[in-house]
């Protein structure tokens, strides 16, 4: 299904839960509406499902206007991060539903249907049990198949894996991703998670407040968030930041540290003597490769989080947190050195809008 939003906005009274917003879903893929909580993801999600109608502007699918058309009349699934099941129905009645209420295909067909998509989400050892007789994950399995079968056009999944546990979460996640790449289905994930983002791919729409702040492929978008906000929404743990003044091609950074800029750099931050510079938390690390930059800092806290470290760390006023791949013991109060390459750096202007993103994007 091709969907597209023309000017869609929703408003409760006095209260904006979605600014004007147009923009056109990439058929057939994955589009991820990515923010943090009351970012307004849901709201888009609830206009594009027919639940609410919106405050201005127009919803076209496939070239036609179904602003206000009821949910019951749009070809379509949604999936809730709840597992939302029918209790008193088996399991192999709950995926059934969907096609015995369309009345379009015989007993035998439906008992086809419903046995392979058991087979691809690994529920078919329990299509006789009730929902409440299956873990969550099995559940939200149930939940799923039940969407999926529909075959509908567009798939809605509003953090539909936020209540499993880590492992099966990541089962589940790649699962699904094999399931989209071969469905042909328009789908639309919600999360707050960048990098759940980065695992499914396909297209992002960062979401802040009410707005979408930049859309592209997710990988675009990462790699070069068009604004300070966007960068920050699109990373996890929370890009550093620092204000640095430029001078004669080199940056001050404070604290007794100066870096000088490329060529590149220099030219794209032309005519800006104030910026903010933004370096993510993987690109920090203990040891040098020679031609990195060096910052000497106190370690504040060390957090082993399974196979990573995460060390927040402090030089006077400025505040960083590296995030290391391995188990780092570092003791707190410990002086310790991390580095990065200079063209790792994003620049930033004061009013937060993109200048000059890493080497390899090429902005």
């Amino acid at each position: 299904m091709r969907l597209e939003l023309q000017g869609v906005s929703a408003r409760v009274g006095a209260h904006t839960h979605l600014y004007p917003t147009s923009v056109s879903l990439m058929a057939g893929a994955i589009n991820v509406l990515l923010g943090p909580t009351l970012a307004g993801k849901t709201t888009l999600m609830r206009l594009m499902a027919g639940l609410d109608r919106p405050t201005e502007g127009k919803i076209i699918a496939d070239g036609v206007d179904v602003t206000g058309v009821p949910v019951r009349e749009r070809h379509l699934a949604m999936v809730y991060q709840q597992f939302i099941n029918y209790p008193s129905l088996s399991v192999f009645e709950n995926i059934a539903s969907p096609l015995r209420i369309a009345g379009k295909l015989s007993e035998d067909d439906i008992r086809k249907k419903v046995h392979e998509m058991a087979e691809r989400l690994h529920i078919s050892n329990y299509l006789d049990r009730s929902p409440a007789a299956l873990s969550g994950g099995q559940q939200q399995r149930t939940a799923l198949a039940r969407a999926l079968i529909k075959d509908a056009g567009l798939l809605l999944l509003d953090e539909p894996l936020v209540n499993l546990d880590y492992k099966l979460r990541e089962e589940l996640r790649r699962e699904l991703t094999d399931l989209f790449a071969s469905s042909g289905t328009t789908v639309v994930y919600a999360t707050t998670e960048p990098l759940e983002a980065l695992q499914l791919g396909g297209q992002t729409l960062l979401m802040h407040e009410g707005r979408v702040l930049q859309h592209g492929s997710t990988l675009s978008v990462f790699n070069a968030p068009s604004s300070l906000q966007a960068a920050r929404t699109f990373s996890d743990p929370p890009i550093n930041l620092i204000n640095a003044q430029i001078a004669t091609g080199v940056a001050d950074l404070g604290n007794g540290l100066s870096m000088p800029l490329s060529e590149r750099q220099r030219s794209k931050a032309a005519g800006h003597s104030d910026v903010v510079l933004g370096v993510r938390a993987h690109s920090l690390r203990l040891s040098s490769q020679g031609n990195d930059f060096a910052v000497g800092a106190t370690v504040d806290l060390s957090e082993i989080s399974g196979s990573e470290t995460y060390v927040h760390l402090h030089r006077g006023e400025l505040s960083l947190v590296a995030q290391l791949t391995g188990v780092h013991t570092l003791n707190i109060g410990a002086a310790t050195t991390v580095y990065f390459l200079p063209e790792d750096l994003f620049i930033f202007s004061t009013d937060g809008a993109l200048l000059c993103a890493p080497d390899s994007t090429g902005v």
